[in-house]
């Protein structure tokens, strides 16, 4: 049986292709680093798919009584169990760092709202001490 001559043809073609390809020489590089990374939140997860950290922009909305409470821009650290152990939110209002222990009860905060600050520290036997300037 005679190989056609087409198909040999077709194969010597398809190895110059491949060759040619292969032979090219330039490297590949990996793009370059955006400058900004937009975007409405972050959440990093540990190898579980839990979320460990977050930064959130909540939004503003009206609060009975009180007028309107603005926009926050809230970062949170989690711990493995879920419970977020340090908070640093800020707002038109002011900020403040919450550093949570063990219970509910068990926190420090720095916190500066208009022209006032302080630092609130509570024990979990409900023992509290506010140090203001």
């Amino acid at each position: 049986m005679k190989t056609p001559r087409f198909v040999i043809a077709l194969t010597i073609v398809n190895l110059v292709v491949l060759m040619a390809v292969l032979l090219q020489g330039r490297p590949t590089f990996a793009q370059s680093a955006v400058p900004v990374l937009r975007g409405r939140g972050l959440e990093i997860v540990d190898d579980q798919g839990r979320v460990r950290a977050s930064i959130s922009v909540l939004p503003g909305h009206p609060v009975a009584n009180a007028g309107a409470f603005p926009d926050t821009v809230i970062l949170r650290l989690i711990d493995t169990k879920g419970k977020p152990t340090v908070k640093l939110s800020a707002s038109e209002l002011g900020s403040v760092l919450g550093l949570l222990g063990d219970s509910e009860q068990t926190y420090s905060r720095i916190e500066s709202t208009g022209t006032n600050s302080f630092v609130t520290l509570e024990n979990e036997g409900g023992t509290e001490h506010v140090i203001k300037p």
